[in-house]
């Protein structure tokens, strides 16, 4: 199957031109006319995976290994190490981000893994309406999440009617959730300020936690495909001690 048959396919699913201004999905790295056979879908490239992987094949992933420009491939510094050994052994990139989170990985998120109804969606965010007690939800969470620690913000509203949810990072959405308490990952300590005056509860989910059922998220709308599509496991890039 050719790479551009593949962008073409995806673009379908979630039409790249849905991402952020500041995104960059889409092909980063190959020719449309290749021939692909292997595809590796993973959250994150890292140097197992391009080990691993077959010549000539296609890596799939949620972030885009280039986000800012690049004027030279000089050195080994990231993420220029990567992209040459990818290009030694001819591997495609395509990344699918924002406007899968938009199309797909937040409900499935919020549908297959934490078992909740989705009351309504305004882009980014997802409502939930079901009553929790709010140190409730959080051992809710931690139970599903398979987790143990939680970053929370609590402003002292302990009943919880409605909630919202976006995974990854959406700190930046806080001023328009409509809700009791606000679902997301890379909260920054003066959004939390902010949320705490405006009495929103926020829980932290991380941003490798909700985000790394992506691989198995869009592992089924290619099972049809005239392809090999391997799940690759990412590392979340932080520990907890």
């Amino acid at each position: 199957m050719k790479l551009i048959d593949i962008y073409n396919f995806l673009d379908q699913l979630s039409p790249f031109n849905n991402q952020q201004d500041w995104d960059n999905s889409g092909i980063l790295l190959g020719n449309n006319q290749d021939e692909i056979k292997t595809v590796y879908l993973s959250l994150d490239i890292d140097e197992n995976l391009i080990n691993q992987a077959e010549d000539n094949s296609l890596f799939i992933t949620h972030h885009p290994l280039i986000f800012k420009g690049l004027k030279s491939l000089a050195n080994l510094d990231y993420p220029k190490a990567f992209i040459k050994k990818m290009i030694k052994k001819n591997i495609s990139l395509i990344s699918i981000h924002t406007n899968f989170d938009l199309s797909h990985l937040n409900s499935y998120f919020v549908e297959e893994i934490l078992d909740f109804k989705i009351a309504f969606k305004d882009e980014f965010l997802i409502y939930v309406d079901q009553e929790f007690e709010f140190f409730e939800l959080c051992e809710y969470l931690k139970l599903k999440l398979q987790i143990d620690i939680l970053k929370i913000s609590y402003c002292g509203q302990e009943k919880i009617k409605r909630f919202a949810i976006c995974t990854g990072s959406g700190g930046d959405l806080i001023s328009k959730v409509q809700a009791d308490c606000f679902l997301s990952g890379d909260f920054k300590y003066h959004q939390a300020m902010q949320a705490v005056s405006d009495g929103l509860n926020l829980i932290d989910i991380g941003h490798f936690e909700s985000e790394r059922y992506f691989s198995q998220c869009l592992a089924k709308d290619l099972k049809n495909l005239p392809l090999k599509v391997i799940i690759s496991v990412s590392k979340n890039p932080f520990q907890y001690f």
